[in-house]
C-alpha cells in the first residue's frame, strides 16, 4: 500500500464519522473506516423500513450505529461527515457542519487527496459516461492497469489499498461532486456545458462553476481537454493552467484532434497531423460518438499507441442506457438510451438514428428549457409518447414550435412505462424505431436513470 494512503487511513483511529445515506458509494466506505477504527455513524432522511434486512445488518456487522429519519442530521457529535455526491453542497444544514468546525467532504474529493496514481477525470453535461468507457478501455487496451469510477462503477476511495503509482485512475466527475472539489486530476476534459440540473443548482453560474473545479487546481504539468465547438466549455480555457488541448467535428485545429473533411479522427501539435482512424471504424452509430472519440484522442495522445484507441473504436459497442440495442420484434428495433436526461443528449440521440423515429419521453423535472429540443423532436420523431412530471412542458414546447406539424407528428399522453411500451408497438410498423429518451431524470419513478432503462428492457424483452 502506498505510504500516503497508509498514513491517512492510520489517522483515521477514533475519528467520529457520519456517513449520509444506506446507498452504493457509502456502503464500502463504511467497511473500510470502520477496519481502520473509526467510529462510525450511518445515517439516512429514509425510515429503517425503506432497507433490506441484509443491508441493515451489512452495516451493523461493521460496527457502525445507525440513524435514520427527517432528523437524520441532527445532534451529531461528529468530527467528519460524508455527503453522497447526490446531497447539494450549498444547502444550509452542511453550512453548519462546516460553520462547527466538522470537516465535510466525499468519497471522490478524499480519494482526490490521497490517490497515488495518474488521474483523467471527464466532466460536461453530456457524453461523459461513454467518453470515460472508451478512455479507460484504451488504457487497458495499452496494457494499463486501470481503476474506473466516480460517477460510474464503483467506488473508488474503498478500492485505495490496491492502486499503486503505476496504475491509472479513470473517473466521471459530474457538477455535484464537483462543486466541493479542492483537488484536480492530472488529465482533465470537458465534453460540452449544457443547461442542466437547475433543479438543484441555484444558477447557471453554479452549473458551470461546479464544472471549472475540474479545471481550477490543475499545476503547470497538467493537460486540460475542451469542446472547441461548444462556446461554454470553450470559455474555460481562461482557467487553464497546463497544457491546452481541443478536440472538434467542425474545424481544423493546429492543436487538438478533429475530423477531417474526408471523415478521418485526426491530432495534430507542432504542425503533424496524425490520422487515427476513419469514423466509419467506430461501431457504436452518432456523430455525438465521433466527438466522445476525439475527446479519448486528445487525452490520450502521447500516452497510448494510435493502435490501441483504433482497436477500442473498432471493438467497443457502447455503454448500457445509451442508445443501448434492446431487442428486433416484428421488424420493429428497440434502443434503451434511460441516460439522455437532458434535451442536448436527446437531440444527439435522434440524430443517431438518421431516420424518423418513435420516442417515449418524460420523467421528474430538472427545471430544463424544452423548447431547445422542440426542434429536433419536430424534425426526427413521427410518435411522441409522453408521461411523468414533464410531459406537458415537453408537449408545451413541441406544439409551440414554429415547425410544429400536427399531421407530421402524432402525440399520446400515457401514465406508465408498461403503457408506453404498448402504445410504441401499435404505433410502429416494421422498419421503425423505438427509443426510450426521456429528456428528464428519473426520480417521479424509479431511483435513477439504470432503474428505469433496466425496467424498459425487461418490458420490451416481455412483449410476445
Amino acid at each position: 500500500m502506498d505510504s500516503r494512503v497508509e498514513r491517512f487511513l492510520n489517522s483515521m483511529r477514533g475519528k467520529k464519522i457520519a456517513f449520509c445515506g444506506i446507498g452504493r458509494s457509502n456502503l464500502p466506505l463504511v467497511t473500510l473506516f470502520a477496519k481502520y477504527g473509526a467510529k462510525i455513524t450511518v445515517c439516512d432522511k429514509k425510515e429503517e423500513s425503506a432497507f433490506s434486512k441484509e443491508t441493515l445488518n451489512s452495516v451493523r456487522e461493521t460496527g457502525a450505529a445507525l440513524k435514520f429519519g427527517e432528523d437524520y442530521l441532527e445532534n451529531l457529535d461528529i468530527d467528519i461527515l460524508f455527503r453522497t455526491p447526490g446531497m447539494y453542497f450549498n444547502q444550509p444544514v452542511l453550512q453548519q457542519f462546516i460553520e462547527k468546525g466538522v470537516v465535510v467532504t466525499s468519497e471522490m474529493e478524499v480519494f482526490f487527496d490521497i490517490c497515488p496514481c495518474k488521474i483523467y477525470a471527464i466532466t460536461g453535461t453530456d457524453g461523459k459516461t461513454t467518453t470515460t468507457t472508451i478512455i479507460a478501455k484504451t488504457l487497458e487496451k495499452a496494457g494499463k492497469k486501470v481503476f474506473l469510477g466516480g460517477n460510474i462503477g464503483t467506488p473508488l476511495l474503498p478500492r485505495i489499498e490496491q492502486i499503486s503509482k503505476n496504475d491509472v485512475a479513470v473517473v466521471e466527475l459530474s457538477s455535484f461532486q464537483l462543486i466541493s472539489m479542492r483537488k484536480s486530476p492530472d488529465v482533465a476534459a470537458v465534453t460540452n456545458i449544457f443547461e442542466d440540473h437547475m433543479n438543484v443548482h441555484k444558477d447557471m453560474a453554479e452549473y458551470i462553476g461546479a464544472k471549472v473545479n475540474i479545471l481550477a487546481h490543475q499545476n503547470a504539468f497538467s493537460k486540460a481537454v475542451l469542446n472547441f465547438d461548444n462556446e461554454e466549455a470553450k470559455r474555460l480555457s481562461k482557467y487553464v493552467r497546463g497544457k491546452l488541448v481541443y478536440f472538434s467535428r467542425k474545424e481544423k485545429l493546429k492543436r487538438g484532434a478533429y475530423l477531417s473533411a474526408d471523415g478521418y479522427l485526426c491530432y495534430c501539435e507542432n504542425g503533424r497531423e496524425e490520422k487515427i482512424f476513419h469514423k466509419d471504424e467506430i461501431k457504436i452509430p452518432g456523430l455525438h460518438n465521433v466527438e466522445n472519440y476525439l475527446t479519448a484522442i486528445a487525452v490520450l495522445h502521447g500516452d497510448v499507441e494510435n493502435s490501441a484507441l483504433k482497436s477500442v473504436a473498432n471493438e467497443f459497442g457502447g455503454v448500457e442506457h445509451r442508445i443501448e440495442f434492446v431487442r428486433e420484434l416484428e421488424g420493429v428495433r428497440y434502443y434503451n438510451d434511460s441516460i439522455a436526461t437532458s434535451p442536448a443528449s436527446v437531440t444527439a440521440g435522434l440524430k443517431a438514428f438518421g431516420k424518423k423515429v418513435i420516442i417515449i419521453a418524460g420523467g421528474s423535472d430538472k427545471q430544463l428549457d424544452y423548447t431547445t429540443l422542440s426542434g429536433a423532436i419536430n424534425k426526427y420523431v413521427k410518435v411522441l409518447i409522453l408521461l411523468g412530471e414533464t410531459a406537458e412542458k415537453i408537449k408545451k414546447a413541441v406544439v409551440e414550435d414554429k415547425t410544429y406539424n400536427q399531421n407530421e407528428i402524432k402525440i399520446i399522453d400515457t401514465d406508465t412505462l408498461e403503457n408506453a411500451v404498448a402504445l410504441a408497438r401499435e404505433n410502429a410498423v416494421s422498419g421503425d424505431v423505438v427509443s426510450l429518451s426521456p429528456a428528464s431524470a428519473s426520480f417521479d419513478k424509479y431511483k435513477d436513470f439504470e432503474e428505469r432503462g433496466r425496467h424498459f428492457k425487461q418490458v420490451v424483452k416481455d412483449l410476445k
